[in-house]
């Protein structure tokens, strides 16, 4: 590889070492394991991950913390919502041990402008992840459908075209109550950004291992 070229969210600058990362404790449990999985389960996201067989080669991501930094583009629309979800971010970030000097707020109008806030963020390479929080609630036309469905889709572009993780922590709901009610989805934004940029830095990793 060139000294021009870069791997997706990968800061031109060098980068720093990572920060260590507490192992997780796991309790010990007395009971048998359930013969067949819960269907609640298999319905969202399985805590413990896919079963992938011995010898098989496993390249996978933690949300870990990370001296690099941290990207959030939030809209300023359904403040009240945005602002929990914001608050809710910002905490997980802190929790992995991401110290706030690492962090980029970027407020924009509304989730339709999600998507360029994303993409002026990541082609920066400042960043090894983007969060984008919003909220589009269902009104009586179907301005709800166009906005969630470009934003959702500028969110994605913006990843494919950069390379750098862009985590979707846009709430699309029916009505105001229930978006307060999801108002935590910003750590798991946050949490999927993470992930994401970890699996990106060990697949580097690896990749300049072999040559």
């Amino acid at each position: 590889m060139s000294e021009q070229e870069h791997w997706p969210g990968e800061p031109v600058v060098a980068a720093e070492a990572e920060a260590p990362v507490a192992e997780a404790v796991v309790d010990d449990i007395d009971e048998e394991p359930a013969a067949e999985p819960e269907l609640d389960r298999l319905a969202g996201h399985a805590p413990g991950g896919l079963d992938v067989p011995d010898g098989v080669d496993l390249l996978e991501g933690a949300p870990q913390g990370t001296r690099k930094r941290v990207a959030i583009v939030c809209s300023r629309f359904n403040g009240d919502v945005t602002n929990r979800l914001l608050a809710s971010a910002l905490a997980e970030l802190s929790r992995v041990g991401i110290d706030s000097e690492h962090v980029t707020v970027m407020p924009v109008p509304g989730a339709f402008e999600l998507p360029i806030g994303a993409m002026a963020l990541a082609k920066t390479r400042r960043y090894v992840a983007i969060v984008a929080l919003g909220c589009v609630i269902r009104g009586e036309t179907a301005h709800f459908e166009y906005v969630a469905a470009e934003a959702a889709s500028g969110l994605q572009l913006a990843a494919l075209e950069t390379g750098v993780p862009v985590a979707f922590g846009v709430l699309t709901t029916e009505n105001l109550e229930q978006a307060m009610a999801r108002a935590g989805k910003g750590a798991e934004a946050v949490r999927s950004a993470l992930e994401m940029a970890d699996l990106f830095n060990q697949l580097r990793a690896s990749a300049k291992a072999a040559g």
